[in-house]
């Protein structure tokens, strides 16, 4: 199936190539998203006598992605998550996830704008590619965890196992400082179960001898 593009499209071409496409990729995503048309004469002509104004509209729409990038680039959005104490996650995180986290610290990206090789069903720091414009690209990260304080943490650059170890290092210090109080406390009621012989006995005791 022969299209011509509307926009760039990765590994397709830039806008105005005519290429061939796989009929499921051309009927099911190009052509209904307005991305391409078919590689008709008609088309091709209605393509000539838009092509300003598309290009137009690109560079805007381009200047727009580029004025969001500026500030979404880089940036760490943090995920709440219920998981196993192995950092498995009871379900997964999707570009759902990623949209509304970013919604909700004030950046406007559609879910659809996310593009995510699979899905994340660990806790952890990690990278999502965002593709505001076929020409703008950013990438963010996010922050997969339990709480807002193991986010911290895991931001500060502390992995979950490295958590878990210190949880389990602590909680063992806990156990080891209660049994030395428990070994201090029954020292001080064996001393305190002495019996104490007064000066003058042991001095009649001496005389004896």
């Amino acid at each position: 199936m022969d299209v011509i593009l509307l926009e760039r499209v990765a590994k397709l071409g830039q806008m105005g190539d005519v290429v061939s496409v796989k009929q499921g990729f051309g009927r099911n995503f190009l052509l209904p998203q307005g991305k391409a048309l078919r590689a008709s004469k008609a088309n091709l002509a209605a393509f000539e006598g838009r092509k300003a104004q598309l290009e137009a509209q690109n560079l805007e729409s381009k200047s727009e992605a580029e004025a969001v990038v500026a500030k979404l680039d880089g940036q760490q959005f943090i995920v709440i998550r219920s998981a196993s104490d192995a950092g498995s996650l009871y379900g997964s995180v999707t570009t759902r996830d990623a949209a509304e986290a970013a919604t909700a610290d004030g950046f406007t990206v559609d879910r659809k704008q996310f593009v995510l090789e699979k899905p994340i069903k660990d806790l952890g720091l990690h990278e999502m590619t965002v593709v505001l414009h076929p020409e703008v690209i950013c990438s963010i990260q996010l922050n997969v965890a339990r709480s807002a304080e193991e986010a911290e943490l895991q931001a500060s650059g502390k992995s979950i196992r490295e958590l878990a170890a210190e949880a389990e290092a602590e909680a063992e210090f806990e156990i080891a400082e209660l049994f030395d109080d428990i070994g201090s406390a029954a020292m001080d009621d064996d001393d305190s179960g002495l019996v104490s012989v007064p000066e003058d006995s042991a001095d009649a005791e001496e005389a004896k001898s």
